[in-house]
């Protein structure tokens, strides 16, 4: 079978944090970045990412999110809001004996990356966000939002905030449903835009996996890297994942004194043409002159899904380590 990332560098350790505990990996030494990733994943989302980061001068460290892999789960569902999620990034910080860092999410790790750097500007001195675009806090109550989206049809979003709900579809068969979930979001095995939307789901006893595409894996996604993602999650279950979909009113209240607020620190954005995260979110991306002033660049990679990172490695590293190069310390 294919070989995953060179790991023998990897330092596997877990520091108390707010959250309990969080498990961390890293590899190199000089100015940290910390790297944050999305729904469904782990810290093996940056398996790429961390030898590269190394080889060019920096100390790479990738988290299990709260409720991910081996970090701690709280049982309490608002355990999983944002504040909270900032909160473990801060104690990462410190715990690694480091003053400040730069902070790179993906997916939602890029929206508690993007909140880590608005609330502690003092610990957090760039962000570089991966397919999901920054837009301030604000806006209308994101449960009302969400419920007017698709018609006759429901929202992923919604579908997930019920306790228990998107569990019983996912947990009888974690690896199929994983494979499947990844492959409608990959460029290379998305459904065509003719087909049925896998952001949706039928009103009537539907389900997101309905909708997901059969045959090959997308190329990215090997025997390996489905093994390592299944294992965590048929070990962990999929609810400390889901509950930070079911924090979303929460962190609108929490974060009302932010709204509007820009992010003003040097920034980066990295999307795919083909992630419905930048198409939905075109007019944020738009926005970035007023919400992102700091920003360098923004890069939208043609013929790429949701998995950037994963997807495109070569590009995504050499983008980013052209950007850190450009940071001072």
């Amino acid at each position: 079978m294919h070989q995953p990332a060179p790991s023998a560098d990897l330092r596997h350790r877990t520091i108390e944090a707010p959250a309990g505990r969080l498990h961390l990996v890293e590899q190199g030494t000089g100015p940290l970045v910390l790297l944050v990733h999305g729904f469904p994943e782990s810290w093996y989302s940056w398996r790429r990412q961390l030898p590269a980061l190394a080889t060019a001068g920096y100390r790479a460290v990738a988290l299990d999110v709260r409720g991910y892999g081996r970090s701690s789960r709280p049982a309490a569902p608002d355990a999983y809001r944002m504040l909270d999620l900032v909160a473990d990034n801060v104690a990462l910080v410190r715990a690694l004996g480091e003053e400040r860092a730069v902070v790179v999410g993906h997916d939602w790790g890029s929206g508690i990356a993007a909140t880590s750097a608005l609330l502690h500007p003092e610990v957090f001195r760039a962000v570089g966000l991966l397919s999901v675009p920054y837009a301030p806090p604000g806006g209308p109550r994101p449960t009302d939002a969400f419920a007017q989206m698709g018609g006759d049809e429901e929202f992923y979003v919604s579908y997930f905030q019920q306790p228990g709900r998107a569990e019983a579809e996912m947990e009888p068969d974690v690896r199929g449903w994983l494979a499947g979930f990844y492959a409608a979001l990959s460029a290379d095995t998305m459904p065509a835009p003719d087909e049925p939307d896998p952001h949706f789901v039928a009103r009537a006893g539907g389900r997101l996996r309905d909708r997901f595409p059969g045959g090959k894996p997308p190329a990215w996604l090997t025997e390996d890297d489905l093994y390592v993602y299944a294992g965590e999650f048929e070990r962990t279950g999929m609810t400390g994942a889901l509950n930070r979909y079911r924090n979303m009113d929460r962190d609108w209240e929490d974060l009302a004194p932010y709204r509007g607020a820009p992010i003003t620190q040097p920034s980066l954005f990295i999307g795919g043409a083909l992630d419905a995260s930048t198409t939905w979110m075109a007019d944020a991306i738009d926005a970035y002159p007023v919400t992102l002033p700091g920003l360098a660049a923004s890069h939208i990679l043609a013929g790429c899904g949701h998995w950037i990172q994963q997807e495109r490695p070569e590009e995504v590293n050499r983008l980013l380590t052209a950007w850190l190069a450009t940071l001072n310390g």
